[in-house]
């Protein structure tokens, strides 16, 4: 299965990594220095794990900043672009996931798409409504920087924020792929997932 991850930022490139274990995965980055690094098997963030995986491990891994090849033959696409806070909006800055889902909706796919970048509540909810052709699902990420890829392989929780089949059938794709044995989860629906993943940022 290839599985297409949007942005190379601790949340993109610590899954991307440990998806790529046993799946194919292309980054699609608009950065090209971030690009060149990876496709020589050198981390663009501080991760020592990384590091480590991208040295020693057999990863079916690839970046590129061509949207035609990161989207071809993919089966479901990882949204993990910046939603910085923006103080004079009072609100996340969501505009990048917006341009993501409108290059995908023109391309027509209809696949599943994951939404792991921080977004207010309620903001899937808005997504589905303006592409109602397009098949969400938000899974909010409890990652630290600098051991992103080890909170990855052991979460303390995996929460998906659907109820689809498609979503649960991703949910089990990453319970596959990481290293904990037992990892509690919990499937509710895309707002109370930003909730909860709003909730643990406060905390």
């Amino acid at each position: 299965m290839k599985i297409t991850v949007v942005g190379m930022g601790y949340v993109g490139l610590s899954n991307a990594v440990m998806l790529a274990t046993k799946h194919e995965v292309s980054i699609l980055e608009i950065d090209q220095e971030k690009v060149l690094k990876l496709n020589n098997f050198q981390s663009p963030i501080q991760d020592s794990l990384i590091e480590t995986y991208l040295k020693e491990k057999d990863l079916n891994l690839s970046a590129t900043s061509d949207h035609n090849a990161a989207y071809e033959d993919t089966s479901i696409i990882i949204i993990c672009t910046p939603t910085n806070f923006v103080n004079s909006k009072v609100g996340f800055d969501t505009s990048s996931i917006e341009r993501v889902s409108s290059q995908i909706h023109e391309l027509g796919f209809n696949g599943l798409i994951v939404i792991k970048s921080t977004v207010p509540i309620g903001f899937t909810e808005s997504l589905e409504k303006n592409f109602p052709e397009l098949n969400f699902a938000f899974f909010p990420e409890f990652l630290r920087e600098g051991s992103a890829l080890e909170d990855s392989l052991n979460p303390s929780r995996i929460i998906c924020g659907s109820h689809k089949s498609e979503a649960k059938e991703f949910l089990n794709i990453l319970i596959d792929s990481a290293q904990k044995k037992y990892i509690e989860t919990l499937v509710v629906s895309s707002s109370e997932a930003e909730a909860i993943k709003l909730f643990s940022n406060t905390f």
